[in-house]
């Protein structure tokens, strides 16, 4: 087959045939996004570069599999994953104070990360501005569970807050939204 495969393609040759070539172009291709979509999650280089590699593990061994119908695109689904197995780690020893350290290191450092870029760049009315007037614990819980696509249990985890709370921040969010956009 000459040309680049499409990312089905990739995956169907994965889980029909263990093609090791379809695996390692998926790696090269998704591997250095994930893994910094995972970095804006986690300040632990070592735990992102474990969760990206048993994200890709769980494909070749077929515990991941890709359902085209009805499933995100591929970008999607790798994310979902990989988020998952982030949330997963996280939850073992000590997960809690990493994932304060974490999340302290995230609230103090200058530069936006490339979802708050993204968020702030919308144009769509002035969605960009009603986003920005949100306090950052309203538009963490947002991007958890809206960009993200987390359940509320996982973004309790991942933000180390009440599933209680997530739930209320998410509704005053929508709320705040709302109002502003209206």
């Amino acid at each position: 087959m000459s040309g680049t495969r499409s990312d089905g393609e990739l995956l169907r040759a994965i889980a029909a045939d263990r093609d090791r070539r379809a695996f390692e172009e998926l790696y090269r291709r998704y591997a250095p996004w994930l893994a910094a979509r995972l970095r804006g999650r986690c300040a632990d280089p070592a735990l992102v570069d474990d969760v990206v590699q048993e994200t890709f593990l769980a494909i070749w061994r077929g515990k991941a599999v890709y359902r085209e119908e009805g499933s995100p695109d591929a970008a999607g689904w790798l994310w979902r994953i990989g988020a998952r197995r982030l949330i997963d780690a996280l939850r073992g020893d000590g997960a809690r104070g990493r994932l304060r350290q974490a999340l302290a290191r995230l609230r103090h450092r200058d530069e936006a990360s490339a979802e708050e870029r993204v968020l702030s760049g919308v144009e769509h009315g002035d969605l960009a501005g009603a986003l920005t007037r949100l306090s950052p614990e309203l538009r963490a819980v947002l991007q958890a569970t809206v960009i993200d696509g987390l359940t509320t249990r996982e973004a309790a985890v991942l933000l180390g807050i009440p599933p209680g709370t997530v739930k209320t921040r998410a509704l005053r969010a929508r709320k705040q939204l709302r109002e502003a956009l209206a």
